[in-house]
């Protein structure tokens, strides 16, 4: 089966069809569950359409921890089967469903007190154990303070009493979650970002489509579908307001920060991984940087801008320096940003101790609601909602056929692991680095071939980004032909990582990119200057929410910028 590509022309292409096709299935939100809801659907047979307000994982599914993991905090409450599912979604993702896109890395559990290792040792034992043949190694190791130091030397051996090392998996979240949505569009959905739902479509109870607004053009119209799934995170409370009810649960914003620092400021040889007061911290290998991560506290604001303020990265600094020899400063972090988990709250006895778990509900008939669960199981909570969405169907005599998703792997994953074996051929074929074969094959699989295609049509997009030499300028190009995107915040924040991984977060990048796309996407001289602006403003507002004492103040400041998506920035 070809690869669709998302390009503009495609993003037409399926809003002509959103307007004319009575759908099967519409799925609002295309963050993980969104999109992992819109594969299932269409690799069912099903027609089905996909519409996101932003852009693909703009929300929380851009601004996780990274992580395919079991949940070692399950544990805790003798929630085996969630770890079991997890881990068992986990294998899959590393495996077969995205192994160009995730990874196995090594963890240290350190030991600050003496009686953290028969505690903290049965834990991940049992974890181990649960999790053996779950797509990373299982070697459990117990280090001592020796051993512990000098796996991560840059740990405080005056606190640091040992270790416990074991694996996790790692992905790319935002990429992963577009590359869902552009598996599902190869598999017939209709798939469209900067496209709105402002409203739902009744005939009597019963919910029969949506009305959107395409945020690009301003044009408004219905969407026609026998059932539509809501997975919209954490605005799932906004749909539940369309509908007219409050429905069996609710979702409560928890906001979770995580800094950037350069690799060379902390030297290890794994990821690390502690506990606070508060949460789980992390400390996570990502490429020529770390991950430092995270808090967990309630957000009443902005749903799409989250914002860090100075007491959130305080928090994260006083914490991690708990651990290092050579405390790190405000002025090691490169990069921030902020995510916010969609936790279920009850609204009635029925749906109490929800916590982490996902939830499947139908309000009203034509509607199903998905929400809560955590990213590693996205699949899982995909399979039921359709399963829920299409349970009328099959009442009414259809024959829609059961998930096959655990058998569909994504775009670029097929034949990935032959060609990773064969990078330094291609390398020398291509007389590139091994070095570059290996990014780009992390990056795209063995859709690497059509980037390589814009090169040998482009020679010049083979050079580095001079503001941001870890990326080829093909790969600006290829997330507008390939990937979806709209707008340079698009680009720097997700199909790359260049907004959270150079010191200026991307505004060289954004005036070199600017350029490249600007005939794809049609820009004027004025379009293009104004995109290259509202990015400017966005990081502007970013780094001083960053410098404000608190919530309120952060999220005003941040909202102090224009957003791109609306008409506010744009010249008349």
């Amino acid at each position: 089966m070809a690869a669709v590509a998302l390009s503009p022309d495609s993003r037409a292409k399926a809003l002509n069809a959103l307007r004319t096709v009575e759908l099967d299935v519409l799925v609002i939100g295309a963050g993980v569950v969104g999109a992992g809801s819109a594969l299932d659907a269409a690799t069912r047979g099903l027609k089905v359409g996909l519409v996101e307000a932003r852009d693909f994982a703009a929300g929380t599914s851009s601004r996780s921890s990274k992580l395919f993991h079991g949940g070692l905090r399950y544990l805790e409450q003798f929630n085996f089967a969630l770890v079991f599912e997890a881990l068992r979604e986990r294998k899959l993702a590393l495996e077969t469903l995205c192994p160009h896109l995730a990874r196995p890395v090594p963890f240290i559990y350190p030991m600050l007190k003496a009686i953290d290792r028969p505690y903290a040792g049965l834990g991940i034992g049992v974890y181990d154990v649960l999790g053996a043949g779950r797509g990373v190694p299982s070697h459990l190791k117990h280090l001592g303070r020796a051993k512990t130091v000098e796996s991560f030397p840059s740990g405080d051996p005056k606190t640091v009493r040992g270790g416990i090392k074991f694996y996790e998996g790692q992905v790319d979240d935002a990429r992963h979650t577009m590359m869902l949505a552009r598996t599902a569009a190869t598999h017939g959905a209709h798939v469209a970002n900067s496209t709105r739902v402002t409203g739902l479509l009744r005939a009597g109870e019963t919910v029969v489509g949506v009305s959107v607004t395409d945020l690009e053009s301003g044009e408004s119209f219905p969407i026609w579908a026998r059932q539509v799934i809501n997975a919209t995170g954490v605005w799932t409370d906004e749909i539940h307001k369309m509908v007219g009810t409050q429905g069996k649960f609710r979702v409560r914003a928890s906001k979770g920060v995580h800094l950037v620092v350069p690799r060379d400021r902390i030297k290890s040889e794994t990821g690390v991984i502690t506990r606070t007061e508060k949460s789980l911290l992390f400390m996570i290998p990502w490429a020529q940087h770390w991950i430092i991560g995270t808090t967990d506290t309630d957000w009443e604001y902005d749903l799409a801008h989250p914002s860090a303020s100075a007491a959130d990265i305080d928090y994260l600094l006083e914490h991690v320096n708990v651990l290092l020899t050579e405390p790190l400063t405000r002025d090691d972090i490169v990069g921030v940003y902020s995510g916010l988990r969609p936790l279920l709250a009850a609204n009635s006895d029925s749906t109490s101790k929800l916590s982490r778990e996902h939830a499947v509900a139908s309000p009203v008939p034509g509607l199903t609601v998905v929400a809560g669960g955590k990213y590693t199981t996205y699949r899982v909570m995909a399979k039921d909602a359709v399963d829920a969405a299409v349970k009328p169907m099959n009442a009414a005599g259809g024959r829609v056929p059961a998930s096959r998703t655990q058998h569909k792997p994504l775009l670029g994953a097929e034949g990935y692991h032959d060609a990773f074996r064969g990078r330094r051929d291609t390398a020398a074929q291509l007389k590139m680095s091994v070095e570059t074969v290996e990014h780009l094959l992390g990056r795209y699989g063995t859709l690497m071939n059509e980037l390589l295609s814009l090169i040998a049509d482009s020679p010049e997009l083979s050079e580095p980004l001079a503001s941001a030499p870890g990326y080829l300028k093909v790969e600006a190009v290829y997330a507008v032909t390939h990937e979806g995107a709209l707008h340079l915040e698009d680009i720097l924040t997700r199909r790359t990582r260049i907004g959270i991984e150079v010191p200026d977060r991307g505004e060289g990048a954004a005036a070199e990119i600017a350029p490249l796309v600007a005939p794809i996407l049609g820009w004027s001289t004025t379009e293009t200057l104004e995109e290259i602006e509202a990015y400017r403003l966005r990081v502007k507002a970013e780094r001083e929410s960053q410098m404000q004492p608190d919530d309120p103040s952060a999220d005003a400041t941040r909202l102090s910028a224009p957003d791109i998506r609306t008409d506010e920035h744009r010249s008349t």
